[in-house]
């Protein structure tokens, strides 16, 4: 689903584990890591596509995780001018993310990333909370930043903003 403004509607996935740690995923035949993500089919909503997303991506069920929380708003990034597809109709010039944050309650031996029949990833592993703006595709590192700024609160409370003070 793109919208008038050329945004596709997605989803991005950041699965914790008990020590708060993130499931990092690499791109299948790639040297690319990213989160799990993807798009919002229509008439699907946001926490449906997500459970969608995570089942083939990670072969995660809604059993193996909780949901700790969402961000409040989409968060936008626009890809470069060499990745628009300019014959496609409608044009996609982004993709605007609704981001959950899930902790893992299954054991992490139940992540299968051969679940799918067009797999994404070929490899996986957990790294540091703050690692993946450094490390993923340049046009999306902002916008980790931001969800995981938002979100980081519901893993570590000591990011909660204080009472009374402006986010």
């Amino acid at each position: 689903m793109i919208d008038s403004k050329g945004y596709r509607a997605n989803v991005g996935i950041i699965l914790s584990n008990d020590e708060g740690r993130l499931f990092w995923g690499r791109r299948k035949g790639q040297e690319a890591w990213q989160f799990p993500q993807g798009g919002i089919q229509a008439r699907e909503s946001a926490r449906a596509a997500m459970y969608r997303e995570l089942a083939e991506e990670t072969g995660l069920q809604p059993g193996h995780v909780e949901v700790m929380g969402c961000t409040r708003d989409w968060l936008r990034y626009e890809l470069p001018a060499r990745y628009i597809r300019r014959r496609s109709r409608p044009v996609c010039i982004g993709q605007k993310q609704r981001w959950f944050m899930l902790r893992l309650v299954g054991d992490e031996s139940c992540v299968d990333l051969g679940a799918s029949d067009r797999p994404e990833f070929d490899d996986w592993c957990w790294v540091d909370y703050w690692h993946p703006p450094t490390d993923v595709i340049f046009f999306k590192q902002a916008v980790y930043r931001e969800a995981l700024r938002e979100l980081a609160p519901l893993l570590f409370p000591e990011y909660a903003p204080a009472a009374g003070s402006r986010g």
